[in-house]
């Protein structure tokens, strides 16, 4: 049957603030459908397949010149079936055709530019192209003739071409199983990924800076595990210099996508919900590790910027915020001295006595706020004296006109954001934190249809069906939200969640999950999830969810589970070039799990030794009068005479422990760590 779409623009009824951005381009887009593609194959034509997102600079520049331009407009509505994608709501549409960009040899990002086959595979691609020949890059224009001119003259050939690059993608995303493997190579990896520190910085070397949480992750269980202090080291100088640097918004809170540069100076201004969710997850662990108020008060400030500037009137969390405003990059946040002793009068200098104003050479735009000169905590009179200078630059910062906000909430980064606040909230002692995390899941619970997950929620529109990712991060989420509120409805959910990913992402073999659901529609291949992007990869989460559910439900069998995929994730990596961290990271917490059963009733002398010291192997369980999940999966009985906290690490127990400060010792110290060098 003959499908030939409206030639006009189809993104009007579309979900994503991305995706509206486009919805009066002169392109005749279309949004990836069975429609869409069917109507390539129609009419043989070869589609344009444009990836981005709403907070990417390079794609606004890409529309502007090339997208709402008449002239381009109309060769690709001459040529091309035109298909527009957001990342954040179709990430495996996005897997898989930068996976054939790499695969061609080029460098990926966004906006991300394919062309494909009316079949939807890929032969040809690149990322930003201006609208003329510049940056060593050719022109739109020119690129959309050659590309037509090679499908004309040699699509014998391009169809070869894609068949073949299509199964190699196929392979590299749903590799076949191997030979599985036990033993997670931890200090391997943590050494590989140590290596390549900047040890001036922090952060890999070079530039651009990322915050590369998976990488970080790592670094830090080699060190709780085998107790590698310089890994601990790299992870600490890495969040120093990052909460120092201009990548960190001194005013408002909250960490921008990257730095351009190599001293975490200039940031490429976009806020993104998962970087700084796991940034109040990693400095939750240092806080604990170290005590340094740096750390508490740039969780302090993130958090409040989530609740501020983030959180919906649903109770969920936007997905980003532009880097741009009035028609520039980091105009919202940029200073000039006379702006900011405007505000401050004389008390500008007292401000400037701990932070500068850099204009780096190549930057073209105000100064950039930043403290590298002065990274360490000041004493509590000093900050406190600092915050309120700030919040004064805050409350006039208010009346600029404000980045563009993507608020659809996405259900995983929101899982992200629910864990880290939950976290934070009991940590120090938040419980408005807590509460927020507390009714973002619960959003998301109502968002479900048939006990399914939405992958995306905007307004009243949900996108179904989920990311295996999505069940993942809201399995964590529900676990760390028991931490703190201790509700045992959270675990039944959570295991209904666990029973969805086995009905519509298992895998044949029993031994792993697809990202995509098994009715998805329009997924041109099943993969599997396996490399990490910005956030640990798909299977790394859903391997630490299923092995931290069992350790708080008390079901062996998920543990199990989790064991054989961790195995079987480890044989893959094997073969992987790269995007593996989030696996090995995810079998080592599989491998020896940790739980804190705690018998006190007046939840004053464990719980807050428990909350203050947060650790990502950890589960904890209050042990209350009716009985936990844990108990009466495990038909075990805890002694509830005397309060007492009992600490399980792998499949063994120590014994009891009555006094709290005896707890801070054994959570501090780990025993594989005590005979181990300092």
């Amino acid at each position: 049957m003959r499908v030939v779409l409206p030639h006009k623009n189809l993104l009007g009824e579309q979900t994503s603030p991305y995706l509206l951005q486009h919805k009066d381009n002169p392109v005749h887009w279309r949004p990836w459908s069975p429609e869409a593609l069917a109507e390539a194959k129609s009419l043989n034509r070869p589609i344009l397949l444009s990836v981005g997102y709403a907070a990417c600079h390079w794609c606004h520049v890409m529309a502007h010149e090339s997208f709402e331009d008449g002239r381009v407009a109309e060769v690709m509505n001459q040529l091309f079936v035109n298909i527009k994608v957001d990342r954040e709501e179709r990430p495996d549409i996005d897997q898989i055709y930068m996976a054939a960009l790499a695969a061609m040899g080029e460098q990926g990002g966004w906006p991300l530019t394919m062309f494909l086959t009316p079949e939807a595979k890929p032969f040809w691609g690149g990322t930003y192209f201006p609208k003329e020949a510049r940056f060593g890059r050719p022109g739109i224009l020119d690129v959309l003739k050659a590309v037509h001119t090679a499908w004309r003259d040699k699509q014998t050939e391009i169809l070869r071409s894609a068949e073949a690059l299509s199964s190699h993608v196929h392979q590299r995303l749903a590799p076949e199983a191997l030979k599985p493997a036990a033993e997670p190579p931890l200090s391997d990896f943590a050494g590989k990924i140590a290596a390549l520190i900047d040890p001036q910085f922090g952060g890999l070397r070079g530039a651009p800076k990322f915050p590369n949480a998976p990488f970080l992750n790592l670094l830090w269980v080699d060190w709780l595990e085998n107790a590698k202090r310089d890994h601990r080291n790299a992870v600490l100088l890495t969040l120093r210099q990052m909460l120092s640097g201009g990548i960190y918004d001194h005013v408002g809170g909250g960490l921008a996508r990257y730095s351009t540069d190599e001293q975490w100076l200039v940031p490429h201004f976009e806020k993104m919900l998962y970087d700084n969710a796991q940034l109040i997850q990693l400095c939750s662990f240092a806080y604990a590790e170290t005590g340094e108020e740096l750390f508490r008060i740039r969780i302090d400030e993130t958090a409040e910027w989530l609740l501020r500037e983030m959180r919906m009137q649903s109770a969920g969390f936007a997905s980003s915020l532009d880097a741009d405003s009035e028609g520039e990059e980091g105009k919202f946040y940029l200073w000039t001295h006379d702006e900011i002793e405007k505000v401050l009068g004389a008390d500008s200098e007292k401000l400037l006595a701990y932070y500068g104003l850099a204009n780096p050479s190549g930057w073209e735009g105000n100064p950039i706020l930043h403290r590298l000169h002065h990274p360490a905590a000041l004493s509590d009179a000093e900050e406190r004296d600092v915050r309120g200078l700030l919040d004064q630059l805050l409350i006039a910062r208010e009346a600029r006109v404000r980045p563009a906000r993507d608020d659809k909430v996405l259900v995983d980064w929101n899982g992200l954001a629910i864990a880290a606040l939950a976290t934070a909230g009991r940590q120090l002692q938040k419980p408005d934190w807590v509460d927020a995390a507390s009714s973002a899941f619960h959003f998301v619970c109502e968002s479900m249809e048939d006990g399914r997950l939405p992958h995306s929620i905007r307004g009243a529109k949900r996108l179904f069906p989920a990311m295996a990712s999505d069940y993942a991060s809201m399995i964590q989420a529900a676990i760390a939200v028991h931490g703190a509120v201790q509700d045992d409805i959270l675990v039944r959910q959570a295991e209904a969640w666990a029973q969805m990913l086995d009905r519509w992402y298992l895998d044949e073999t029993g031994s792993g999950y697809y990202l995509t659901a098994a009715d998805s529609a329009d997924t041109p291949m099943r993969i599997r999830g396996d490399v990490d992007e910005a956030v640990p990869s798909a299977t790394a989460q859903v391997i630490t969810a299923l092995a931290q559910l069992s350790t708080l439900s008390g079901d062996h069998g998920l543990y199990e589970r989790a064991v054989k995929m961790a195995e079987a994730a480890l044989g893959r990596v094997r073969n992987q070039p790269y995007g593996q961290a989030g696996i090995v990271h995810a079998a080592a917490l599989v491998q020896r799990p940790r739980k804190l059963l705690m018998s006190d009733p007046t939840g004053t002398d464990f719980v807050p030794v428990a909350n203050r010291m947060p650790d990502p192997r950890r589960v904890d369980i209050v042990v209350t009068a009716g009985g936990t999940a844990a108990e009466r999966h495990s038909e075990i009985q805890i002694d509830r005479s005397a309060r007492a906290a009992w600490l399980c690490i792998g499949q063994s127990c120590l014994p009891p422990i009555h006094d709290p400060a005896a707890l801070a010792t054994a959570l501090k110290v780990t025993p594989r760590s005590r005979d181990r060098k300092q």
